[in-house]
């Protein structure tokens, strides 16, 4: 065998690995009470929660309370199984966020608490299929 062969069969062996090593931190999306089970486990990794935020009769969002300084705030968010929880986020609140249909928040549970290090939205106007007239 020649050495560009061994070479290139060890380039392979380690891009195999690194392949299979990151696959084990894909995360995919889990509920709250999952998400508190890992924590338990001692799981410290971004876990990924998908919900959507608690809305009065009218259609507003409730829930939502900023600090002092307005640079976090924390918000109540149902998940697919309809568990409540507040969930702490330590930037200020991104725009369009009481818009947002659909939230999905990257972080972990301390204590009894979500706090979320990532805040990803997905907006209904976006996504909304239109039909255009032509006004014949």
């Amino acid at each position: 065998m020649k050495k560009t062969h061994i070479i290139g069969i060890g380039i392979i062996a380690i891009a195999i690995f690194v392949i299979i090593s990151t696959a084990g931190d894909a995360s995919s999306y889990v509920t709250f009470e999952k998400a508190y089970e890992m924590a338990q486990k001692g799981k410290d990794k971004s876990i990924h929660v998908v919900g959507e935020l608690t809305k009065d009769t009218q259609g507003e969002v409730t829930g939502i309370k900023h600090s002092s300084d307005k640079l976090s705030f924390s918000f109540v968010m149902v998940d697919e199984n309809d568990r409540k929880q507040e969930v702490i986020y330590h930037e200020p609140m991104p725009a369009d966020f009481t818009k947002s249909e659909k939230v999905v928040v990257i972080g972990s549970y301390h204590n009894d608490m979500f706090v979320a290090d990532k805040i990803l939205m997905k907006c209904p106007s976006k996504y909304q299929e239109t039909t255009v007239s032509a006004g014949v």
